[in-house]
């Protein structure tokens, strides 16, 4: 299983971190480690003193693919769930000012939150999807898929360039504005539309 994170793709977004915006979609990856699920508690590493929530929808990957072109995009995934991208600011900040990767800030051990259940899309429309993060009972992070610079089709075909897909993988879609540092015994709660899609600890 791969986890296909995609970067910068809501304008807010990359203009709270005073970023560059996009030709294309920024693609970075991390490891099945990374994987936090079951509403199980995130400790904050010691390696940073900056720990950023950032929330995304997260679609799942039904079928093997390779060079998907957009308008069959649909046929390879089916289904939507919420996930937390969590991003040592200040390592970032400093890996990107010496032009190094960003894995050590981005990618280390269960820095990708995935809920548990994913909302078949036959009951959402893919192009106008809410989701929220609310952190100790106020909502921190909102945005609608309609929001994307990079729409899921066409990040199925932009990916797949570069990457076989195949039955598993996850792609983490991009974070709205909001994100701030997450601190010891924050609670978490996401959600999309109205259902609740985790609800964790900080720790």
């Amino acid at each position: 299983m791969k986890i296909i994170c995609i970067g910068r793709n809501y304008v807010e977004h990359i203009e709270e971190l005073m970023n560059e915006k996009p030709d294309e979609p920024v693609i970075f990856l991390k490891p099945d480690s990374s994987i936090l699920r079951k509403n199980r508690p995130f400790f904050i590493p010691s390696f940073s003193n900056d720990l950023h929530h950032e929330v995304e929808l997260v679609l799942k990957i039904d079928r093997l693919g390779k060079n998907i072109a957009r308008k069959y995009a649909p046929r390879y995934y089916s289904s939507v769930g919420l996930g937390i991208d969590f991003t040592a600011r200040d390592l970032q900040t400093k890996l990107k000012t010496k032009g190094l990767p960003w894995e050590k800030a981005k990618a280390f051990d269960y820095s990708a939150v995935i809920s548990d259940d994913f909302i078949p899309l036959s009951e959402l429309d893919p192009g106008n999807i809410s989701f929220r993060l609310d952190i100790n009972g106020s909502t921190r992070q909102k945005g609608n898929s309609k929001q994307m610079l990079f729409p899921f089709d066409e990040l199925i075909e932009q990916v797949s360039k570069y990457f076989t897909l195949k039955t598993g993988d996850l792609i983490y879609t991009g974070t709205p504005a909001g994100v701030s540092a997450v601190q010891i015994n924050d609670h978490l709660e996401g959600y999309i539309g109205a259902q609740k899609m985790f609800d964790f600890l900080i720790k």
